[in-house]
């Protein structure tokens, strides 16, 4: 029997049982422990990821993890092609969500959830009420505002359609512990040593990163206007010379604190590494979406875990990303449009 969303929405009195706190981050750590005592699923998940097994490739001014995760195994090998994705049901549409899942209410349009698959300690999916493809430029504010009432605890991300995306029919973010991603603690020495600032006004500042595996764009500002327009100005040039209903490639993570955002974007090159494709023992599941780029690479395979060296997480990343001169032409064009256009959030 199909459930209204009134029944799925946890109601405050039966949260109140599994913690008192009253901001989203609070909720969302209360509506984990209620989901474990009552959906098998989700507790199975949990179970396996006291299993997980991690080792940790140390590149100077930063770490990358890898870790064997057997019950992300449907996440990694994920289909996501057209005809795939029509030919199954949608699991975050309200009517197919399992009987025990529930959810808490945010932001008028979108639904906390925990993800039976984590990844972190814990681990949500917030999905859209709404049947409507992943689509950033027209949900960045959401994110905001998601990433900011979640911010004290958890940071979220965002996996573009052709990007990780396992569901790119249906607009959704994910949220994890901040804590347990490397490129929290490590981002300030990054900026150091591998940044470069595009630009800079009262409201907002913009950084290229480079030379540490990854090459990205950086947004700081406590002025959710200044962000968005920022980030169009970043959209608009990955998109120039696609196509124009297509969304670029690319992922990003999101953090709040001190009142202020930061808001990492990693334009994409390629969905998955060649060695993800190749035959027998030269094949390794791992499938690069915003947790990779942030720092923790997972396959489901313990052989996978076992065999990955460090030159293969740095073909990973060179194959996944832009190239360098490509880097260079989006920091140029980035940051004369920013330059260009009216005082940001003004």
């Amino acid at each position: 029997m199909t459930r209204s969303l009134e029944q799925i929405v946890i109601s405050p009195a039966e949260l109140a049982r599994f913690g008192t706190g009253t901001t989203l981050a609070d909720q969302a750590h209360a509506l984990l422990a209620q989901q474990k005592g009552v959906w098998e699923m989700l507790r199975n998940g949990y179970d396996t990821l006291r299993t997980v097994q991690t080792r940790v490739f140390d590149f100077d001014r930063f770490h990358i993890k890898v870790q064997f995760n057997p019950g992300r195994m449907t996440s990694t090998v994920a289909k996501v092609d057209a005809t795939s994705i029509k030919e199954r049901k949608c699991f975050l549409c309200l009517e197919n969500l399992p009987p025990a899942q529930r959810g808490l209410a945010c932001e008028a349009d979108y639904l906390v959830l925990c993800n039976p698959f984590p990844i972190f300690p814990e681990h949500f999916t917030i999905s859209c009420l709404r049947h409507t493809p992943q689509l950033i430029r027209h949900s960045l504010a959401a994110f905001l505002k998601i990433t900011r009432d979640l911010g004290a605890r958890y940071l979220v991300l965002y996996n573009g359609p052709r990007c990780g995306a396992s569901a790119p029919d249906h607009l959704h973010f994910q949220a994890g512990n901040r804590s347990s991603l490397p490129l929290d603690a490590e981002f300030e020495g990054m900026k150091a040593a591998c940044a470069t600032r595009l630009f800079e006004s009262a409201a907002v500042r913009v950084w290229s990163v480079e030379n540490c595996l990854r090459h990205f764009f950086t947004f700081e500002s406590a002025n959710a206007g200044a962000l968005e327009q920022s980030f169009a100005a970043l959209y608009a040039v990955l998109q120039e010379g696609g196509p124009a209903d297509e969304e670029p490639m690319l992922n990003i993570l999101g953090f709040h604190t001190r009142d202020e955002w930061r808001i990492h974007v990693f334009p994409r090159a390629k969905h998955r590494p060649s060695f993800y494709f190749l035959e027998g023992e030269e094949k390794l599941l791992i499938s690069p979406a915003a947790v990779e780029l942030g720092g923790i690479c997972t396959t489901p395979r313990e052989a996978d875990f076992a065999r990955v060296t460090r030159e293969h997480i740095v073909e990973l990343y060179r194959e996944v990303g832009v190239a360098p001169e490509r880097f260079a032409d989006l920091k140029t064009r980035l940051a004369a449009r920013l330059a260009a256009a009216p005082p940001i959030g003004s």
